[in-house]
């Protein structure tokens, strides 16, 4: 997808989380925790600083796993997903890394949640 297709998409994306959620519209790391809270799936709870910074790594690894980068271990006597890393991530730049995400998260949303 072209920067300008993912944007709009994201766009459309956090209009739909707020309304869901009755909230301003999300940012990246609002979009990484509910990713991380869904692929947690303990349902929506009281969550710690530390917790809240492990869904998000959980999300981030979810989404980059569909590049190949990470592939699931399997979950801890929790239930929390442990992730590791397969492939070197390369070095990309702030704006590279941004639109990455955007792109990930768009389409994690549209194969969880199809468009009406």
């Amino acid at each position: 997808m072209k920067p300008s297709e993912i944007n709009a998409k994201w766009k459309v994306l956090q209009e739909r989380i707020s309304i869901e959620f009755e909230s301003d519209f999300p940012d990246l790391k609002v979009m990484l925790f509910l990713i991380g809270v869904q692929e947690l799936g303990k349902g929506p709870k009281k969550y710690s600083k530390r917790q809240k910074e492990e869904l998000m790594h959980i999300a981030t690894c979810r989404l980059l796993s569909e590049m190949g980068f990470y592939e699931l271990e399997g979950l801890d006597q929790d239930g929390w997903p442990h992730w590791k890393l397969i492939k070197a991530i390369p070095p990309y730049t702030m704006l590279e890394q941004e639109m990455l995400m955007k792109s990930l998260i768009v389409s994690y949303f549209e194969d969880i949640y199809p468009a009406d």
